[in-house]
């Protein structure tokens, strides 16, 4: 599909949640589009998520409404005609693409650890003993628990800015755990290795040993099939990335899918193919270790089964 000529370009409405990172994130985007097609213009529509409107909503628990709680009204609107695009955080995405959409663009990827945000220096082994972390995510509370038994995880609701705040007042948080793209997205200078909240100092240490999620640092941007925005967003589409974040996403699929799953993914390309490294706590109130598989394969799928399918029989 070739894109309309720049005389033919009309506005695109792009939809995006209300979040500082939401918007920042479509921001990026609108500014690559309208940088690569000089004279196109696009315009911010926000839209309220389920799990924007409703913040007691678990997140760490499968529940009928957990599917897409932050993609959903987004690709309502895409299918009603309100908007022309939606931007992601592709994490949040689920596995399966509705009929009549697609995700036109995956953007280059960011990094993609992350990071211990703590009221203490030194780390996860400066954290004293019994502390409380912060955290919604299944697969980050799992592997951290799988580190420091005696800490404490429950869970935390809101943005950047209200988990960052609730760690700086302190009790009953004592740290909380966020994905790296996000802050640097946002702006956080993270070279110093701390973030200055609300009078106090904020330590971070990367946690490089833990796995992402699949997808994690990378940003889909979603359309209908075969509408001029498809063609428009196709130079924003970065290969690497979105051949890595496809295989981690076909992991995740074959286990079953879903945000509540404690999943690790990262894929990287390699002269040999696609290596896919993946870890797995299915039982979450098991004291088993956590089940980790690797392969390396030509092709997203080829890798994503065998990872799978090492899962899945450990």
């Amino acid at each position: 599909m070739n894109p309309p000529l720049e005389s033919d370009l009309k506005p695109l409405i792009l939809g995006t949640r209300g979040s500082d990172l939401a918007l920042a994130q479509s921001r990026m985007v609108r500014a690559a589009l309208e940088k690569a097609h000089p004279g196109l213009s696009v315009q911010l529509k926000t839209i309220t998520t389920t799990g924007d409107a409703r913040t007691a909503m678990p997140l760490h628990e499968p529940t009928a409404e957990g599917a897409g709680l932050f993609t959903k009204q987004l690709e309502e609107a895409l299918l009603r005609g309100e908007i022309d695009l939606a931007v992601h955080s592709l994490k949040d995405l689920p596995v399966q693409t509705p009929a009549g959409l697609t995700l036109a663009a995956i953007l280059a990827r960011a990094p993609v650890d992350d990071l211990l945000v703590s009221r203490h220096p030194g780390g996860l082994a400066g954290l004293p003993p019994g502390s409380t972390v912060g955290s919604s995510s299944p697969r980050r509370a799992l592997l951290l628990k799988a580190r420091r038994p005696d800490l404490n995880l429950i869970p935390i609701r809101g943005n950047v800015t209200t988990r960052l705040a609730k760690v700086a007042a302190g009790s009953p948080f004592d740290a909380t755990i966020l994905a790296a793209a996000g802050l640097g997205r946002l702006g956080y200078d993270l070279s110093l290795g701390i973030l200055e909240i609300e009078g106090l100092t904020l330590w971070l240490e990367s946690l490089e040993w833990m796995l992402p999620a699949p997808g994690q640092g990378a940003i889909a941007v979603e359309c209908r099939v075969g509408d001029a925005a498809e063609a428009l967003l196709s130079v924003l589409n970065h290969g690497p990335t979105s051949r890595c974040v496809e295989a981690e996403r076909l992991v995740l699929r074959h286990l079953g899918g879903g945000c509540h799953l404690a999943l690790g993914a990262l894929a990287t390309e390699t002269a040999e193919g696609i290596a896919l490294n993946a870890v797995f706590i299915p039982h979450p109130n098991s004291d088993a270790a956590p089940l980790t598989a690797s392969a390396i394969a030509p092709s997203p799928a080829d890798v994503a089964r065998m990872v799978a399918d090492q899962l899945l029989s450990s």
